[in-house]
């Protein structure tokens, strides 16, 4: 089930996005600090939505393809980026039988995978696009925080949890799978990749300035990872 938040209230999102705490000022700048130089390289924007990312890619001189499970979010991508980019609706449960081999510089998924119940298929998907010294990088729940919502305690245990976020300014209801790290990395693994990179974020100065409680608590207190892979040799 895709959360209303993507579909329904996909403009809300966009809008909320583009200046909040956990999205412009913690998430994109720290999963931009980790990419390389783009001009010249071929980007395969996963679970895009409102196409934030997307646009940076294009502004940075990246050929840039995007895919979304919500058809909402594809047509607000489209109508800002038009024939600047290819985007198309896509679950990536199923992986990307749309996609060549070895057709990629950087795959780039930004809080997407805990929407993904098992991510084999996906993650193999990732290292077939993947041209031979490309990289994949992406960031999603950090499982320590996820963990607090166990309705098990089970830690190792995938779980789907339901939670109410005020993302867009009311409570909507979003569900998303936890897992464990040792889950997430066997994952990768299993795809013939390895992890070359790994952060938990810092928030921006300027959330500092807007935000002081949420810059104090994000500067001790993981929420996110951020990771990049590269394939095995």
């Amino acid at each position: 089930m895709i959360a209303p938040m993507y579909t329904h209230h996909a403009g809300d999102y966009e809008k909320a996005i583009s200046n909040n705490v956990y999205n412009a000022h913690f998430e994109r700048p720290s999963m931009l600090s980790m990419l390389p130089d783009l001009k010249g390289k071929s980007v395969l924007d996963l679970g895009c939505g409102p196409g934030v990312y997307a646009e940076h890619f294009i502004n940075h001189g990246a050929t840039v393809t995007a895919s979304d499970i919500s058809p909402d979010m594809i047509e607000i991508v489209q109508k800002k980026l038009g024939k600047q980019l290819l985007a198309y609706v896509a679950d990536l449960s199923y992986g990307m039988p749309n996609e060549q081999d070895s057709s990629y510089d950087l795959v780039v998924c930004s809080l997407a995978i805990h929407y993904v119940k098992d991510l084999t298929c996906l993650f193999k998907d990732v290292r077939r696009v993947l041209k031979k010294d490309g990289s994949f990088y992406f960031s999603t729940h950090h499982p320590l925080v996820d963990f607090q919502s166990s309705p098990s305690g089970n830690y190792f245990k995938r779980e789907l949890i339901t939670e109410e976020w005020n993302t867009i300014g009311r409570p909507v209801q979003v569900q998303f799978y936890r897992r464990s790290l040792t889950e997430l990395f066997k994952a990768i693994s299993c795809s013939d990749m390895y992890v070359s990179s790994l952060n938990e974020g810092s928030p921006s100065v300027e959330m500092k300035k807007i935000s002081p409680e949420s810059y104090e608590h994000l500067s001790q207190k993981p929420s996110f990872l951020f990771i990049k892979c590269k394939q095995s040799a």
